[in-house]
Protein backbone atom coordinates (compact mmCIF):
# COMPACT_ATOMS: atom_id res chain seq x y z
CA UNK A 1 0.00 0.00 0.00
CA UNK A 2 1.27 3.82 -0.37
CA UNK A 3 3.33 4.87 2.67
CA UNK A 4 1.37 8.37 3.06
CA UNK A 5 2.98 10.48 5.64
CA UNK A 6 1.75 13.62 4.82
CA UNK A 7 -0.94 14.94 6.75
CA UNK A 8 -1.47 17.73 4.01
CA UNK A 9 -1.67 15.11 1.43
CA UNK A 10 -3.83 12.99 3.65
CA UNK A 11 -6.77 15.17 4.43
CA UNK A 12 -8.11 15.51 1.11
CA UNK A 13 -8.26 11.72 0.38
CA UNK A 14 -9.97 10.61 3.06
CA UNK A 15 -12.42 13.60 2.36
CA UNK A 16 -12.46 12.02 -1.52
CA UNK A 17 -13.11 8.95 0.17
CA UNK A 18 -16.49 9.94 2.05
CA UNK A 19 -17.26 11.77 -0.71
CA UNK A 20 -17.18 8.84 -2.89
CA UNK A 21 -19.17 6.83 0.03
CA UNK A 22 -21.66 9.86 -0.16
CA UNK A 23 -23.24 8.99 -3.25
CA UNK A 24 -24.19 5.26 -2.09
CA UNK A 25 -27.90 6.82 -0.45
CA UNK A 26 -28.02 8.89 -4.22
CA UNK A 27 -27.29 5.06 -6.61
CA UNK A 28 -30.20 3.36 -4.13
CA UNK A 29 -32.40 6.29 -4.76
CA UNK A 30 -32.38 6.12 -8.55
CA UNK A 31 -32.50 1.73 -8.02
CA UNK A 32 -36.02 0.63 -9.50
CA UNK A 33 -37.98 -0.57 -6.56
CA UNK A 34 -35.09 -1.44 -4.50
CA UNK A 35 -37.32 -2.49 -1.57
CA UNK A 36 -38.65 -5.36 -3.33
CA UNK A 37 -35.61 -6.55 -4.45
CA UNK A 38 -33.34 -6.43 -1.34
CA UNK A 39 -31.58 -9.99 -1.72
CA UNK A 40 -30.48 -9.48 -5.00
CA UNK A 41 -29.06 -6.15 -4.38
CA UNK A 42 -27.23 -7.32 -1.17
CA UNK A 43 -25.97 -10.04 -3.55
CA UNK A 44 -24.89 -7.79 -6.68
CA UNK A 45 -23.30 -5.35 -4.22
CA UNK A 46 -21.51 -8.05 -1.81
CA UNK A 47 -20.00 -10.53 -4.64
CA UNK A 48 -18.30 -6.88 -6.12
CA UNK A 49 -16.91 -5.95 -3.07
CA UNK A 50 -15.73 -9.54 -2.47
CA UNK A 51 -14.49 -9.74 -6.03
CA UNK A 52 -12.68 -5.80 -6.20
CA UNK A 53 -11.27 -6.12 -2.62
CA UNK A 54 -9.42 -9.05 -3.53
CA UNK A 55 -8.25 -8.25 -6.81
CA UNK A 56 -6.98 -4.65 -4.98
CA UNK A 57 -4.99 -7.62 -2.69
CA UNK A 58 -3.80 -9.77 -5.20
CA UNK A 59 -2.20 -6.56 -6.87
CA UNK A 60 -0.99 -5.14 -4.00
CA UNK A 61 0.57 -8.13 -2.13
CA UNK A 62 1.01 -10.98 -5.41
CA UNK A 63 -0.06 -14.39 -5.30
CA UNK A 64 0.32 -14.95 -1.75
CA UNK A 65 -2.31 -12.50 -0.69
CA UNK A 66 -4.63 -15.45 -0.07
CA UNK A 67 -2.47 -15.99 3.35
CA UNK A 68 -4.48 -13.37 4.81
CA UNK A 69 -7.44 -15.38 5.16
CA UNK A 70 -5.56 -17.77 7.63
CA UNK A 71 -4.55 -14.92 9.83
CA UNK A 72 -8.40 -13.47 10.32
CA UNK A 73 -8.71 -15.79 13.08
CA UNK A 74 -12.14 -15.01 15.33
CA UNK A 75 -11.63 -11.30 15.67
CA UNK A 76 -11.77 -11.33 11.34
CA UNK A 77 -14.92 -13.60 11.24
CA UNK A 78 -16.67 -11.72 13.93
CA UNK A 79 -15.86 -8.56 12.22
CA UNK A 80 -16.85 -9.39 8.93
CA UNK A 81 -20.15 -10.78 10.07
CA UNK A 82 -20.82 -7.86 11.61
CA UNK A 83 -19.89 -6.05 8.85
CA UNK A 84 -22.06 -8.24 6.51
CA UNK A 85 -25.09 -7.37 9.16
CA UNK A 86 -24.48 -3.34 8.84
CA UNK A 87 -24.86 -3.82 4.95
CA UNK A 88 -27.78 -5.87 4.99
CA UNK A 89 -29.06 -3.32 7.31
CA UNK A 90 -28.10 -0.05 5.53
CA UNK A 91 -30.70 -1.30 2.69
CA UNK A 92 -33.64 -2.14 4.89
CA UNK A 93 -33.19 1.06 6.37
CA UNK A 94 -32.63 3.60 3.51
CA UNK A 95 -35.48 2.01 1.60
CA UNK A 96 -38.02 2.36 4.65
CA UNK A 97 -37.09 5.51 5.77
CA UNK A 98 -35.22 8.76 4.38
CA UNK A 99 -31.30 9.41 3.39
CA UNK A 100 -31.30 11.73 6.20
CA UNK A 101 -32.44 9.85 8.94
CA UNK A 102 -30.23 6.55 7.83
CA UNK A 103 -27.07 8.62 7.35
CA UNK A 104 -27.79 9.98 10.57
CA UNK A 105 -27.98 7.19 12.53
CA UNK A 106 -24.50 6.05 10.93
CA UNK A 107 -22.86 9.06 12.29
CA UNK A 108 -23.47 7.64 15.61
CA UNK A 109 -21.03 4.88 15.44
CA UNK A 110 -18.30 6.18 17.39
CA UNK A 111 -20.54 5.96 20.44
CA UNK A 112 -21.84 2.97 20.25
CA UNK A 113 -18.01 1.69 19.38
CA UNK A 114 -17.07 3.67 22.66
CA UNK A 115 -19.73 1.23 24.25
CA UNK A 116 -19.22 -1.68 22.87
CA UNK A 117 -15.17 -1.14 23.67
CA UNK A 118 -16.14 -0.53 27.12
CA UNK A 119 -18.66 -3.52 27.87
CA UNK A 120 -15.91 -5.92 25.67
CA UNK A 121 -12.86 -4.59 25.91
CA UNK A 122 -13.23 -2.74 29.17
CA UNK A 123 -11.64 0.58 27.83
CA UNK A 124 -12.53 3.14 29.95
CA UNK A 125 -14.74 6.03 28.55
CA UNK A 126 -13.72 9.73 29.94
CA UNK A 127 -16.40 11.68 31.31
CA UNK A 128 -16.31 13.98 28.15
CA UNK A 129 -16.91 10.73 25.99
CA UNK A 130 -19.93 10.20 28.24
CA UNK A 131 -20.93 13.49 27.60
CA UNK A 132 -20.90 12.91 23.63
CA UNK A 133 -23.11 10.15 23.74
CA UNK A 134 -25.16 11.57 26.13
CA UNK A 135 -26.14 14.25 23.87
CA UNK A 136 -26.13 12.11 20.72
CA UNK A 137 -28.32 9.78 22.52
CA UNK A 138 -30.74 12.79 22.44
CA UNK A 139 -30.54 13.92 18.84
CA UNK A 140 -31.07 10.14 18.21
CA UNK A 141 -34.82 10.19 20.22
CA UNK A 142 -35.75 13.46 18.86
CA UNK A 143 -35.42 11.49 15.45
CA UNK A 144 -36.74 8.72 16.64
CA UNK A 145 -39.90 10.76 17.86
CA UNK A 146 -40.62 12.88 14.56
CA UNK A 147 -40.55 9.14 12.96
CA UNK A 148 -44.23 8.60 13.42
CA UNK A 149 -44.99 6.30 10.25
CA UNK A 150 -44.93 2.29 10.55
CA UNK A 151 -42.17 1.53 7.77
CA UNK A 152 -40.17 5.31 8.95
CA UNK A 153 -39.65 3.49 12.72
CA UNK A 154 -38.94 0.20 10.51
CA UNK A 155 -36.19 2.24 8.48
CA UNK A 156 -35.04 3.55 11.98
CA UNK A 157 -34.10 0.72 13.83
CA UNK A 158 -32.40 -0.91 11.22
CA UNK A 159 -30.37 2.05 10.51
CA UNK A 160 -29.57 1.58 14.02
CA UNK A 161 -28.78 -1.79 13.81
CA UNK A 162 -26.47 -0.77 10.61
CA UNK A 163 -24.29 1.74 13.05
CA UNK A 164 -23.99 -0.99 15.49
CA UNK A 165 -22.65 -3.49 13.07
CA UNK A 166 -20.15 -0.92 11.81
CA UNK A 167 -18.90 -0.97 15.16
CA UNK A 168 -19.01 -4.05 15.79
CA UNK A 169 -15.87 -3.90 12.92
CA UNK A 170 -14.55 -1.27 14.25
CA UNK A 171 -14.15 -2.74 18.35
CA UNK A 172 -12.89 -6.15 16.20
CA UNK A 173 -9.93 -3.83 14.69
CA UNK A 174 -9.22 -2.92 18.29
CA UNK A 175 -9.47 -6.44 19.91
CA UNK A 176 -6.50 -7.97 17.82
CA UNK A 177 -4.84 -4.94 15.43
CA UNK A 178 -2.69 -7.55 13.26
CA UNK A 179 -6.20 -8.98 11.57
CA UNK A 180 -5.62 -7.86 8.09
CA UNK A 181 -8.28 -5.18 7.47
CA UNK A 182 -9.41 -5.71 3.89
CA UNK A 183 -9.56 -9.17 4.26
CA UNK A 184 -12.14 -8.65 6.90
CA UNK A 185 -14.04 -6.19 4.39
CA UNK A 186 -13.73 -8.61 1.60
CA UNK A 187 -15.51 -11.70 4.16
CA UNK A 188 -17.90 -9.42 5.12
CA UNK A 189 -18.86 -9.27 1.41
CA UNK A 190 -18.53 -12.58 0.81
CA UNK A 191 -21.29 -13.03 3.89
CA UNK A 192 -24.01 -11.09 2.29
CA UNK A 193 -23.03 -12.83 -1.11
CA UNK A 194 -23.70 -16.13 0.55
CA UNK A 195 -26.57 -15.15 2.88
CA UNK A 196 -28.51 -13.49 -0.08
CA UNK A 197 -28.03 -16.36 -2.14
CA UNK A 198 -29.11 -18.65 0.30
CA UNK A 199 -32.40 -16.89 0.59
CA UNK A 200 -33.03 -16.07 -2.93
CA UNK A 201 -32.59 -20.23 -3.80
CA UNK A 202 -35.09 -20.33 -0.78
CA UNK A 203 -37.84 -18.35 -1.85
CA UNK A 204 -37.17 -19.77 -5.55
CA UNK A 205 -36.18 -16.18 -6.71
CA UNK A 206 -34.03 -15.12 -9.71
CA UNK A 207 -30.72 -14.01 -8.32
CA UNK A 208 -30.39 -10.78 -10.53
CA UNK A 209 -32.80 -7.95 -10.87
CA UNK A 210 -33.13 -6.00 -14.00
CA UNK A 211 -29.81 -5.29 -16.17
CA UNK A 212 -30.43 -1.32 -14.70
CA UNK A 213 -30.72 -2.27 -11.47
CA UNK A 214 -27.91 -5.07 -11.47
CA UNK A 215 -25.85 -2.13 -12.91
CA UNK A 216 -26.31 -0.23 -9.85
CA UNK A 217 -26.21 -2.65 -7.23
CA UNK A 218 -22.70 -3.51 -8.66
CA UNK A 219 -21.69 0.52 -8.76
CA UNK A 220 -22.88 1.09 -4.83
CA UNK A 221 -19.95 -1.75 -3.92
CA UNK A 222 -17.34 -0.04 -6.22
CA UNK A 223 -18.05 3.09 -4.53
CA UNK A 224 -17.80 1.57 -1.03
CA UNK A 225 -14.61 -0.29 -2.47
CA UNK A 226 -12.91 3.06 -4.07
CA UNK A 227 -14.13 4.57 -0.54
CA UNK A 228 -12.37 2.19 1.20
CA UNK A 229 -8.67 1.51 -0.70
CA UNK A 230 -8.65 5.52 -0.36
CA UNK A 231 -9.28 5.77 2.91
CA UNK A 232 -7.07 3.15 3.89
CA UNK A 233 -4.37 5.05 2.21
CA UNK A 234 -4.73 8.35 4.74
CA UNK A 235 -5.55 6.92 7.78
CA UNK A 236 -2.06 6.25 8.19
CA UNK A 237 -1.45 10.05 8.04
CA UNK A 238 -4.32 11.25 9.83
CA UNK A 239 -5.37 11.14 13.99
CA UNK A 240 -8.86 9.46 14.70
CA UNK A 241 -10.71 12.80 15.61
CA UNK A 242 -9.98 14.33 12.73
CA UNK A 243 -11.31 10.93 10.44
CA UNK A 244 -14.36 11.13 12.47
CA UNK A 245 -14.37 14.86 11.05
CA UNK A 246 -13.68 14.09 7.96
CA UNK A 247 -15.41 10.80 7.22
CA UNK A 248 -18.51 13.22 7.74
CA UNK A 249 -18.65 13.80 4.17
CA UNK A 250 -20.31 11.04 3.59
CA UNK A 251 -22.94 12.04 6.24
CA UNK A 252 -23.61 15.71 4.89
CA UNK A 253 -23.01 14.60 0.79
CA UNK A 254 -25.11 11.80 1.28
CA UNK A 255 -28.33 14.00 2.67
CA UNK A 256 -27.29 16.75 0.34
CA UNK A 257 -27.34 14.29 -2.79
CA UNK A 258 -30.48 13.49 -2.74
CA UNK A 259 -32.35 16.83 -1.29
CA UNK A 260 -30.62 18.90 -4.62
CA UNK A 261 -32.96 18.95 -7.30
CA UNK A 262 -30.68 18.69 -9.52
CA UNK A 263 -30.53 15.06 -9.36
CA UNK A 264 -34.28 15.08 -9.46
CA UNK A 265 -35.07 13.55 -6.07
CA UNK A 266 -35.89 16.43 -4.08
CA UNK A 267 -36.05 14.55 -0.53
CA UNK A 268 -36.34 16.82 2.34
CA UNK A 269 -35.64 15.97 6.02
CA UNK A 270 -37.93 16.63 7.95
CA UNK A 271 -37.81 19.32 11.47
CA UNK A 272 -37.01 16.86 14.16
CA UNK A 273 -34.41 15.00 11.66
CA UNK A 274 -32.38 18.58 11.26
CA UNK A 275 -32.66 19.19 14.85
CA UNK A 276 -31.71 15.31 16.20
CA UNK A 277 -29.21 15.94 13.39
CA UNK A 278 -27.78 19.27 14.98
CA UNK A 279 -27.14 17.45 18.47
CA UNK A 280 -25.98 14.60 16.54
CA UNK A 281 -23.20 16.61 15.13
CA UNK A 282 -22.62 18.65 18.34
CA UNK A 283 -21.46 15.45 20.28
CA UNK A 284 -19.37 14.74 17.43
CA UNK A 285 -17.63 17.59 17.58
CA UNK A 286 -16.67 17.40 21.05
CA UNK A 287 -16.12 13.84 20.68
CA UNK A 288 -13.61 15.15 18.22
CA UNK A 289 -12.04 17.64 20.27
CA UNK A 290 -11.19 14.92 22.98
CA UNK A 291 -10.06 13.00 20.70
CA UNK A 292 -7.46 15.48 19.13
CA UNK A 293 -6.66 16.09 22.62
CA UNK A 294 -5.26 12.49 23.03
CA UNK A 295 -3.71 12.36 19.56
CA UNK A 296 -4.73 9.12 18.80
CA UNK A 297 -4.14 7.16 15.59
CA UNK A 298 -6.00 4.66 13.47
CA UNK A 299 -5.29 3.14 10.33
CA UNK A 300 -6.69 0.16 7.80
CA UNK A 301 -3.48 -1.51 6.92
Amino acid sequence: MIELKNEKIAVPIVLFAGLIWSFGPLVVRYMDDPNLVPWQYIFGRGLTIFILLNLYLYFEEGKNFYKNYKKVGKSGLIGGCGLGVAMISFIYSITNTSAAITLLCLAAMPFFTALLAFLFLKEKISLNVWVSIFVATIGIVIMAVGNNEKNSIVGFIFGITSSIGFSIFSVTLRWRKETPKFTTVAIAGLFCFVLAASVILFKNQPFFSTSYNSSLFSLHGTLVCIGMILYAIGSKAIPAAELTLLSLTEVIGGIFWVWLPLFGINEVPNTNTIVGGFFLFISLFHYSLIMRWNKRYIALN
